[in-house]
């Protein structure tokens, strides 16, 4: 069955979806918890939020490999935990979760979707690296077990 719309009735259609169009959100920068901006000289306690781990989702399924080929593993929501905007670049950061000493991993999308850091080496996963640049970065704390839940703090440090 074909509809036939009167060319008065497709002119506004097609004005209606144009207009639609322009007003479509940007891509959400939506996180469990809370979200972090940083500029380089932050206090310690802005760099420093909470969250818990969860979820069946593989983070391997965003990367198999960070940029230094370290191998991504664990288990999380497919919705990043928190969004660290950094308004400079950096260059140094240290990222640690604190579990208690729970088995931890750590997964960050760098602002290009392609530059992926990773860490699944130690009770609490960290990462420390060089060249951090401006924008917005999305982070996932896992762990190795699918649906495993453990209250966390991640803490930022600015390193020299």
């Amino acid at each position: 069955m074909q509809f036939s719309f009167p060319y008065r009735y497709q002119f506004g259609l097609i004005i209606a979806i144009f207009v639609s169009m322009i007003n479509l959100p940007v891509k959400a920068e939506l996180s469990h918890f809370m979200a972090l901006r940083l500029s380089p000289g932050f206090q310690p306690e802005q760099g420093s939020v909470s969250g818990y781990t969860g979820g069946s989702y593989s983070l391997s399924v965003i990367s198999n490999r960070d940029r230094d080929n370290k191998l991504c593993t664990g288990f999380a929501d497919p919705q990043p935990d928190h969004i660290l905007t950094l308004d400079k670049d950096f260059s140094q950061l240290k990222l640690t979760v604190n579990s208690g000493g729970h088995d931890t991993t750590l997964l960050i999308e760098g602002p290009d979707d392609k530059t992926i850091r990773c860490d699944n080496s130690s009770k609490d996963a960290q990462i420390s690296a060089r060249n951090w640049k401006h924008g917005t970065y999305r982070i996932w704390v896992g762990t190795f077990n699918s649906n495993l839940k453990f209250n966390y703090t991640l803490t930022v440090q600015e390193q020299q």
